[in-house]
């Protein structure tokens, strides 16, 4: 990531980038496209856009550089576009090591929810303690579940 991120959000350049990865469990498996998958990931991907753009203004409040990544274009949100989209799929692989079906899209297969998962992505600048602490607070504002084990954050390469 950290090679391509000039590429992806032209406007950052920072020795340090955390990335975190947020999964949600869709209720259909994410591999044929088909009316109710389509609105499953359109449900999916506004959950997050609440979720994910509550986050960063935080940090973005606090002067960290934040952004997330729309699920569906792979173009940040919040900053200048760059030339080449961000691929959540192979950075969920390359992060957490799952399975990626090639389909006519690309799917990846969580351990526990098969194709039935949606990732996402937020990148920011600020410490994982910081980003810890605005989870905790933004997860408790949208009723998410919190997370059953300690949150692991991982610096990344795009």
């Amino acid at each position: 990531m950290v090679q391509n991120l000039e590429r992806v959000i032209p406007d950052w350049n920072l020795p340090v980038l955390w990335v975190v990865v947020f999964l949600q469990q869709a209720r259909y498996e994410l591999v044929e496209s088909t009316s109710h998958v389509e609105r499953e990931k359109e449900r999916l991907r506004e959950k997050f856009m609440r979720f994910g753009l509550d986050v960063a203004f935080e940090l973005r409040d606090r002067g960290l550089l934040t952004d997330l990544i729309d699920p569906r274009t792979g173009y940040p949100l919040l900053s200048r576009i760059g030339e080449i989209p961000h691929d959540d799929t192979a950075t969920v692989k390359a992060l957490l090591d799952f399975p990626v079906i090639h389909n006519n899209c690309r799917v990846l297969e969580h351990p526990i929810w098969g194709m039935a998962v949606y990732p996402s992505i937020l990148m920011s600048s600020a410490s994982p303690k910081t980003i810890k602490s605005v989870l905790k607070k933004v997860t408790a504002q949208h009723d998410w579940k919190q997370p059953k084990t300690d949150l692991q954050l991982s610096i990344s390469g795009v």
